[in-house]
């Protein structure tokens, strides 16, 4: 996995963080309990991506990678 990969992960890990809070709000409890658990899973991922890139990146690497990678979500 990339940097751009982990990114995109924590994006929509707190995307649905957010909406698991909002259902909790509304009382929703059920769908609470799905965004909670998706958000988990993609912050499972992201930890996974960040790892390899601990493992395989130089800390210029990692810099150059990660800026690319929020760029690009921000442009999407």
């Amino acid at each position: 996995m990339s940097l751009d990969e982990a990114a995109r992960q924590l994006k929509m890990a707190a995307h649905d963080a957010q909406v698991a809070f909002d259902c909790v709000g509304l009382g929703d409890l059920e769908r609470a309990q799905e965004h909670a658990v998706t958000a988990r899973a993609a912050v499972d991922a992201a930890e996974a991506a960040l790892a390899r890139a601990l493992q395989d990146m130089t800390p210029e690497e990692a810099q150059a990678a990660g800026e690319r990678a929020v760029i690009a979500l921000e442009d999407a």
